[in-house]
């Protein structure tokens, strides 16, 4: 007996969620903001409690479910109607890349660094940051990327034209730190380093918050300062 209500509460639990789901509209996981995800959560955590509470049956289960419903929809309606309230339960989006400078506050307030950055942006088929104008954050993680207008297609091979190899940058300063690995694997020198540093009027490597090299291209090199300059004018 036991077991057949279990079998009951369980196939009341999923119909259950399955209209609720249909009832709060369709949301691909890509999607899905902080709060969605949460919201989720704790709608599994309550119906899995009440499937093994010996006290609940499907008038709690479905009490339960019902609530967590409304309390969703309530806020899915709040977002729809008033805009404000959208930042709040849903999140903004945020500017790490501004005209080609790393908006380094930006990236604070969104708990990410550099290696993270560069993971998304390779998702996106960047392998370089100076190919990038303006890379926006999304409220639910992903990065939308715009490509510096000499980077965006119509490509050379649009026009049967073949240039020279293809290179990998390499990172070679880090959030002030510099990556000696990187150095060598691209046949570099720190004095080499120093001088083109110098070159651009830069005292020391923890004045550095972004350094990249490509073969065959001048070194981009991004300080701390440059961001307070481009917030300035």
């Amino acid at each position: 007996m036991k077991y057949m209500f279990m079998f009951i509460d369980t196939i009341f639990s999923f119909c259950a969620l399955f209209i609720l789901t249909k009832l709060l509209g369709k949301t691909q996981m890509s999607q899905l903001t902080p709060f969605d995800f949460i919201a989720a959560v704790v709608l599994g955590e309550l119906v899995g409690n009440a499937l093994f509470d010996k006290n609940a049956g499907i008038t709690e289960i479905g009490f339960l479910i019902i609530l967590w419903g409304l309390l969703l929809y309530s806020a899915e309606m709040i977002t729809q109607k008033y805009r404000k309230s959208r930042f709040l339960l849903e999140g903004k989006p945020s500017l790490v890349i501004h005209k080609g400078q790393i908006m380094f506050e930006e990236m604070k307030k969104n708990k990410i660094d550099i290696d993270e950055l560069k993971q998304l942006l390779r998702s996106k088929d960047v392998f370089s940051i100076r190919e990038v104008e303006y890379a926006i954050m999304e409220s639910n993680g992903d990065l939308s990327v715009l490509k510096k207008a000499v980077f965006q297609n119509p490509i050379k091979k649009d026009f049967n034209l073949y240039g020279e190899s293809t290179y990998l940058p390499f990172t070679i300063i880090s959030d002030g730190e510099l990556i000696e690995d990187n150095l060598k694997e691209a046949n570099l020198t720190k004095e080499w380093l120093i001088q083109e540093l110098t070159k651009q009027k830069i005292s020391h490597i923890k004045d550095v918050l972004y350094a990249e090299y490509t073969e065959g291209e001048p070194l981009f090199i991004q300080t701390y300062t440059e961001r307070n300059n481009e917030e300035s004018t």
